[in-house]
C-alpha cells in the first residue's frame, strides 16, 4: 500500500499555484463581440452553469456577448423554477442558473431563447423565460451562428446530451 507522507491540507491553504499565469489578460477591442451557444440539459453536469460563469467573463472582458440556448439548453432560462414556490431555493445551488443569467444579462450580456425548443420540445411559453430573454425563431439559431461568422466574432459551441 502507498503511503502518503507530508502534511494534511487545510482549510484555507492553496494546492496548487494559482498566481503563475502563462497566457495575457485579453481584453476585447472596441466593437468586437462573442456568441456563446449552448445546446445542454440543465443539471445534468455543470457544463451549463460553466458555460454562464465563462459567458460573463467574456462580457466582463469588454466583449459585446449573446448567449443563445436552443435545445433542452432552453429550460436554463425558465423564470418558473423553484420549489416549493416559484423562485424558492430548494437546495443550496438550485437558483444558479436564474441567478447567473439574472447578472449575466445585468451586466449587458444578451440571451436568446429558441422558439422551437421551447414550445415544440418542453411546452414553454414566452412569458414562461426570465425577463430580459428575447425568444428567437429556431432558424435564427443558424442565422446568429452566419452573422457571427460574418462579424469575425469569437464563438463557442456546446453540446451535451
Amino acid at each position: 500500500m502507498a503511503q502518503i507522507i507530508g502534511a494534511r491540507a487545510q482549510a484555507g491553504d492553496a494546492i496548487v499555484d494559482y498566481d503563475e499565469k502563462l497566457f495575457d489578460d485579453i481584453q476585447a477591442n472596441p466593437g468586437e463581440k462573442a456568441y456563446v451557444f449552448m445546446h445542454t440539459v440543465p443539471y445534468e453536469g455543470s457544463v451549463g452553469f460553466v458555460n454562464m460563469l465563462t459567458c460573463t467573463r467574456i462580457n466582463r472582458k469588454g466583449f459585446d456577448t449573446s448567449l443563445v440556448l436552443y435545445g433542452p439548453a432552453v429550460l436554463m432560462g425558465s423564470a418558473t423554477r423553484g420549489f416549493p414556490n416559484v423562485g424558492d431555493e430548494a437546495f443550496p445551488g438550485h437558483m444558479n442558473y436564474n441567478n447567473q443569467l439574472q447578472t449575466f444579462m445585468k451586466e449587458g450580456g444578451k440571451v436568446l431563447a429558441c422558439r422551437f425548443a421551447m414550445a415544440a420540445l418542453y411546452g414553454m411559453r414566452e412569458t414562461d423565460l426570465i425577463e430580459g430573454i428575447v425568444p428567437i425563431h429556431p432558424l435564427d439559431v443558424l442565422d446568429c451562428t452566419l452573422t457571427a461568422r460574418r462579424e469575425g466574432a469569437l464563438v463557442m459551441q456546446t453540446w451535451t446530451l
